[in-house]
C-alpha cells in the first residue's frame, strides 16, 4: 500500500501540472470579441455625429473619428454584424440619419402642494393616473395643472423655448411685476426600437423656471425671484408619459413636478 501510494503521488502532481498548463477561458454566447474598422462615406458632418449616438444604444465599444470617417467597433460578433448593418442602412443619401426623425413632445408642469385641497382639483383624463402614482409615492396631496407645452424636436438638433407660465389664484406670485417663466434646452440625440417599442434618447434636457416671491410687501413692490432647474439625461419610451423629475417650490410645502409625452411623426 505504501509503494503504490508513492507511486500515485507523481501522477497526481502532473495531473495538476497540466491542469495549470491550461487556464480556464470563460465563454461567450457569441463567440470571441472582434474588433472592426467601418468607413463612412455619405453621411455629412452633423449626421455622422447622429449615427454615432444612435449606436450608443448597443453594449459593444464604440468610438468614432469624424475626420477620418471611421467609426471603430470591438465586441460580440454577432453586435458587430448589428452595427455594420445599422451603419450601411443609414450611410446613404436621404436616410433618416442625414434629416434626423421629427419627434413632438408634450411638457406637462404640475404644481404640488402638501396642504389637502379644500376643493379636490379636476386634472385631464390622462393625468389622473400620474397624479394617482405622485399622492401615493410621495407626500403631496395637492396635484394642480399649471401648464402643457407642445414641442417640435428634431433628432440631433438643439431647440430652446421660452415660455410665460400663468399666475395662479392662489399662487404667491399673484401680484408679482413679472409672471413666472420657463426656460428650455432640449436635444433629442437618436430614436431607436427596443422590444417593440421606440425609444428617444436624450443627452441634453433641460428646464429652468424662474418664479418671482416677495420679501417684504407685496404691494410695494419687494420682489425677488427664485431659480429652480431640473437637468436630466436618458432614454423615454414614445407613447408613456414620463415624470422627468422635481423641481423645489418656494416653501417647503410645494414643489413641481415636469411630465414628458413623446410621439416620434413618422
Amino acid at each position: 500500500m505504501r509503494n503504490f501510494a508513492i507511486m500515485l503521488a507523481p501522477v497526481l502532481m502532473l495531473g495538476m501540472l497540466r491542469g495549470q498548463d491550461k487556464p480556464a477561458v470563460p465563454e461567450t454566447p457569441s463567440g470571441p470579441l472582434e474588433t472592426a474598422i467601418i468607413h463612412v462615406k455619405a453621411l455629412d458632418e452633423n449626421s455622422f455625429d447622429r449615427l454615432f449616438r444612435l449606436l450608443k444604444v448597443f453594449d459593444a465599444k464604440i468610438s468614432a473619428d469624424n475626420q477620418l470617417r471611421t467609426i471603430l467597433v470591438y465586441g460580440r460578433p454577432n453586435e458587430v454584424a448589428q452595427i455594420r448593418h445599422v451603419i450601411e442602412e443609414l450611410d446613404r443619401p436621404g436616410s433618416e440619419a442625414t434629416f434626423g426623425r421629427n419627434v413632438q413632445m408634450t411638457l406637462t408642469f404640475l404644481r404640488c402642494s402638501t396642504k389637502a385641497p379644500a376643493t379636490p382639483k379636476a386634472l385631464p383624463a390622462d393625468l389622473e393616473s400620474v397624479a394617482k402614482q405622485l399622492m401615493s409615492a410621495t407626500q403631496y396631496k395637492d396635484i394642480a395643472l399649471w401648464e402643457v407645452l407642445p414641442l417640435h424636436l428634431q433628432e440631433g438638433r438643439i431647440t430652446t423655448e421660452t415660455l410665460r407660465l400663468p399666475r395662479g389664484a392662489e399662487s404667491p406670485d399673484l401680484h408679482s411685476p413679472e409672471p413666472p417663466t420657463a426656460s428650455i434646452r432640449i436635444r433629442p440625440d437618436a430614436v431607436y426600437s427596443k422590444d417593440q417599442t421606440r425609444y428617444i434618447r436624450f443627452e441634453q434636457l433641460n428646464v429652468n423656471i424662474k418664479i418671482p416671491f416677495y420679501t417684504g410687501n407685496a404691494q410695494a413692490g419687494q420682489w425677488n425671484f427664485s431659480n429652480v432647474n431640473l437637468e436630466t439625461t436618458g432614454d423615454f419610451a414614445e407613447g408613456q408619459k414620463t415624470v422627468l423629475g422635481k423641481l423645489s417650490g418656494l416653501d417647503d410645502e410645494s414643489a413641481i413636478f415636469i411630465v414628458v409625452a413623446l410621439k416620434v411623426l413618422d
